[in-house]
């Protein structure tokens, strides 16, 4: 029960990391000194996918389950969980590319928004 609830943990840690990766600049609006550790978030998340690895945190999850007397999943958090609900079939490279493409252009978009807001706030 407890490895159980631990691999639980650790599911909601990843998909919490997952969602800082990609929307973590709109935290550093509100709390600039985030800044450093979103960006490593952002590259860590990109890189991952461009390099087609596995996050650790996948590692651990399936280690927890499998001492819980559960079985392990094979490929990472993204294939196992988040892509059955966004499309249906396998992970192919080029969509862990156009994963990794949406990380860059998302936080992009916000950050550029982040720095128009603030050159305005600073003019006036």
């Amino acid at each position: 029960m407890v490895y159980r609830f631990l691999a639980d943990a650790v599911l909601l840690l990843h998909l919490g990391f997952i969602l800082f990766v990609v929307f973590g600049a709109l935290l550093v609006l509100r709390r600039p000194r985030l800044l450093p550790l979103h960006l490593l978030a952002a590259a860590w998340g990109f890189g991952i996918e461009v390099l087609g690895a596995i996050c650790p945190l996948t590692y651990v999850e399936n280690h927890m389950r499998l001492l819980a007397g559960g079985s392990g999943y094979s490929g990472g958090f993204i294939d196992h969980y988040l892509l059955p609900l966004i499309y249906p079939g396998e992970m192919t490279r080029g969509l862990q590319l156009g994963l990794a493409a949406g990380v860059l252009i998302i936080n992009g978009v916000l950050y550029a928004w982040i720095l128009r807001t603030r050159r305005r706030t600073l003019a006036s």
